[in-house]
């Protein structure tokens, strides 16, 4: 660790030195400490309402959640307009930039940063002028209760602070898992805080995990590879400016996070992509917004990351205040095209082609030797001598699954109604219910060819995959499901809930579990009486049996599946089975 002496003295050539003539009352246990340690979140509610206090006509503090443990949820309205409110920052039109930290609570850079870059903001030190055109969201810790949970070496591949929170919730969810599902009370409460808000850039300040090197942060946005292809234009400008003002101040950012293509191997290099939506980059674009994942490098000391983070939360406010405007414009555009998106394929899931480049990356001298604790091959790193890797990276990403988004809409029956109700207005999605039945409805069926369950609980889940195809196929549909149509402005969002092969729908996450799973069943004895009836009764089914038995050796060995043959065949077989209860429609009932 650096020496308090030796720390002001690196942060004299940065705008942090501003934080040491601020009023005592709005500092942090964190610049007091010289940047070493972190305060509790009892010191969060005291400067929430300290700084309140201190500027009155432009800063409001507010409860937007409880915890499950009880404990308030609390973000800080920064305006010198009086748009405290989500009407009145609509009405004038201010963007509205939501930036987050301790999402993941032992990475809580973000919350000493923020508070210090806000206070500077406010004494008109730095970023003159940037909140008259925004409204800036802070929340210091998303995870409250995970932040509490308190202790040193909570993240061991990390230098500093000396003590800080948990990675998930007192439920153990990991939040930036949890965007699409939203299962926990606190993602509950974020998620109805954008809705009310509707942040147009929403930044979640983190710290990566990984080897040792000299970078010192990634700035990723989105969209640049996924989405609304005309909106990831301000993706990549949003991006590229960031970097360019970090740079200047003395940075090495990139624009991929920095974690090898093969673990512990550096010589793999690096593989850029796109976030599945439970992750915070890979939910916003759905909704036509910008999303910025900050990481800085866990092995950078406490002073140096905040300092870093400072200067990123910092450039958001200048190039929101510079670009805004224009960015609203373009999300708002993107909102009437993706009511457009009906018959045309969007994108659920990209991958990364295997285009390379070699890149030079600034790392250490390393070996690569066996580990007489693991018997594998670990690497260890010289932080004295610096050393330029040249390294493979690919960051050609391209849409992978496509599906062609339904031209009207999606049902889902009632039965299943009240469950994905709670989902849809979570997210702000619209719907409606259905008030009386349809009688053999032209909608399309998904019938899983194949349903694989995981084999253990991820995220209190067991999840599901299936291969299958949207069949036409008359259902009828009782009175009180759901329509919910495609043509509104989350379209993206609602094909990635409902969509069964997409990686955050609701199948995904096993919420339909039961329709996949065997409930009736015939007994052995009586299955081989049906068998024999059925071909004694028809003689197409005897030879059709014979020709299975002879030409399909694991068939022919599997008990089971033959006599599921005729099973199948029988008036009691569940034809619900492995059909996926959401039907897709071209007309809008």
């Amino acid at each position: 660790m650096i020496r308090s002496a030796l720390l002001l003295a690196l942060l004299a050539a940065v705008p942090l030195t501003h934080a040491v003539a601020a009023a005592p009352d709005l500092t942090t246990v964190s610049e007091r400490s010289g940047f070493q340690a972190t305060g509790r979140y009892e010191e969060v509610v005291k400067l929430c309402a300290a700084f309140e206090k201190a500027y009155p006509k432009a800063v409001k503090c507010i409860e937007f959640g409880r915890t499950p443990e009880d404990r308030p949820m609390l973000a800080l309205v920064a305006t010198p307009t009086g748009a405290f409110t989500p009407q009145a920052a609509a009405k004038a039109g201010l963007p509205v930039t939501l930036i987050q930290g301790g999402i993941h609570a032992g990475e809580i850079d973000g919350k000493d940063a923020g508070f210090l870059a806000l206070r500077e903001v406010l004494e008109g030190r730095l970023a003159k002028g940037a909140l008259d055109k925004q409204v800036l969201l802070f929340v210091p810790v998303f995870n409250v209760d995970g932040h509490e949970r308190f202790g040193r070496w909570n993240r061991p591949n990390q230098r500093g602070p000396v003590e800080m929170g948990w990675r998930t919730t007192a439920q153990n969810f990991n939040l930036n898992r949890d965007y699409v599902k939203a299962d926990s009370p606190e993602m509950q409460a974020m998620l109805a805080l954008v809705n009310k808000w509707d942040p147009l850039t929403y930044v979640d300040l983190h710290v990566t995990n990984g080897a040792k090197f000299q970078h010192d942060v990634s700035i990723q946005v989105e969209p640049v590879y996924s989405a609304d292809p005309e909106l990831r234009k301000a993706g990549l400008a949003l991006r590229a400016n960031v970097i360019a003002d970090i740079a200047k101040l003395g940075s090495s950012p990139q624009t991929y996070y920095m974690s090898f293509a093969k673990t512990d191997d550096p010589q793999s290099g690096f593989v850029d992509n796109v976030s599945d939506p439970r992750f915070s980059t890979g939910y916003f674009p759905l909704r036509n917004r910008l999303a910025v994942l900050v990481e800085t490098h866990s092995w950078k000391d406490y002073p140096t990351r905040v300092r870093i983070t400072h200067n990123t939360v910092i450039s958001m406010l200048e190039q929101v205040a510079k670009n805004g405007k224009q960015w609203q414009q373009a999300t708002l555009a993107a909102d009437a095209r993706a009511q457009k998106l009906a018959g045309t394929p969007v994108a659920l899931t990209y991958k990364t082609t295997d285009k390379t480049q070699m890149v030079d990356f600034n790392g250490y001298e390393y070996t690569r030797t066996p580990s007489e604790v693991s018997g594998i091959l670990m690497t260890r790193y010289d932080e004295t001598k610096p050393q330029v890797w040249r390294v493979p990276l690919r960051e050609d990403v391209v849409a992978d699954l496509e599906v062609a988004a339904p031209r009207a809409g999606y049902i889902v029956p009632a039965a299943h109604a009240a469950m994905v109700a709670t989902t849809l207005t979570r997210h702000g999605i619209s719907f409606r219910k259905l008030d009386k039945s349809l009688e053999r409805a032209d909608v399309e069926t998904f019938r899983a060819d194949k349903a694989s369950f995981g084999a253990k609980s991820f995220e209190s889940h067991q999840r599901l995959t299936v291969e299958g195809s949207w069949k036409s196929e008359p259902r009828s549909v009782g009175r009180g499901a759901l329509f919910v149509p495609i043509a509104q402005p989350k379209a993206r969002l609602v094909m990635a809930i409902f969509e069964p092969q997409a990686p955050d729908s609701l199948l995904a996450w096993g919420m339909f579990n039961n329709a996949f799973e065997t409930k009736e069943y015939m007994e052995e004895y009586v299955a081989e009486d049906v068998a024999r009836a059925q071909m004694a009764a028809d003689p197409a089914i005897a030879a059709e049996f014979k020709r299975r038995v002879e030409s399909d050796p694991v068939f022919a060995k599997n008990a089971h599946a033959r006599l599921e043959f005729f099973a199948r065949r029988h008036s009691s077989w569940d034809e619900r089975l492995n059909l996926y209860p959401v039907l897709r429609t071209n007309v809008a009932p």
